[in-house]
């Protein structure tokens, strides 16, 4: 079974709910970003989502935009993120890891090569945010033969036909996008969100999470009580955005302490 597969199970039976973190990889210099991992898995991150810094990140905001912009000018490429998932695995075998990038990089590096090589660094799964699953099937061929999860994206604007032909493809869990527009973005719907996810969950069995918008406690306790999972990424990264590297950590361990309370209120 899975890394994904067994934290999903294991919170289930719990009656909890996971609390997936977003981090960019080599933000704002290549040391900060392994231990930062380490405390964020302390203070109750579940799913580590690790971002492939990239110079056109299209569907990200600012926050991840500019994160991308430090890693790749403090020197991070696609490889020393993977070696970063590798350091990573020395201490920790059982917090599932999951990249988050662009299609470009990985093609350049090959599909059965980046795939290898995350395998044997210890990832889980990965998401591209601009290949979508009717043209991602040569890479799910590669992913499968290591036993690697491949996540897609659903959104509001997602058809029932669109729903019912990504959870064919998916595994690992779902990534609900709860916002229409880029990451970052700042109004929530629960309604809705509660609405399109109960539709996901009618067509599937594979865990839910949903993402974009999800900042603080009661953003975190609203989409927890109608997902599997709650995706956070630029209320993290942009603490590193204003101060320094140290107490950037500080800020990002302590927004995960708040966020983790919130969710276990729910449980």
């Amino acid at each position: 079974m899975s890394r994904l597969a067994t934290r999903f199970g294991q919170l289930k039976s719990q009656q909890r709910k996971a609390l997936v973190s977003y981090v960019m990889a080599g933000d704002p210099h290549p040391q900060v970003t392994v231990p930062l991992l380490h405390q964020m898995v302390e203070a109750g991150v579940d799913v580590i989502e690790l971002g492939l810094p990239f110079s056109d990140p299209m569907a990200d905001g600012p926050v991840i935009a500019l994160a991308a912009e430090r890693a790749l000018a403090g020197g991070t490429n696609t490889l020393d993120a993977l070696n970063m998932v590798k350091e990573f695995r020395q201490k920790d075998q059982e917090t599932p890891v999951v990249l988050m990038g662009y299609l470009n990089p990985v093609e350049v590096i090959g599909y059965e090569k980046f795939v290898s090589i995350a395998h044997a660094c210890g990832v889980d799964g990965i998401l591209l945010v601009d290949l979508p699953p009717e043209e991602a099937a040569e890479l799910d061929v590669v992913l499968k033969q290591f036993d690697m999860d491949q996540i897609f994206l659903l959104a509001p604007t997602s058809t029932d036909e669109r729903i019912k032909h990504v959870v064919k493809q998916a595994s690992g869990f779902i990534y609900y996008v709860s916002l229409k527009g880029v990451t970052g973005a700042a109004t929530l719907d629960v309604a809705e969100a509660a609405n399109r996810i109960a539709k996901i969950k009618a067509e599937t069995d594979i865990p839910v999470g949903v993402g974009f918008g999800i900042s603080d406690a009661t953003s975190a306790k609203a989409m927890g009580g109608v997902a599997d999972a709650v995706i956070v990424g630029s209320a993290f990264v942009k603490q590193f955005a204003s101060l320094a590297p140290e107490q950037a950590v500080v800020e990002t361990v302590n927004k995960v302490k708040e966020l983790r309370a919130a969710l276990d209120e729910l449980v």
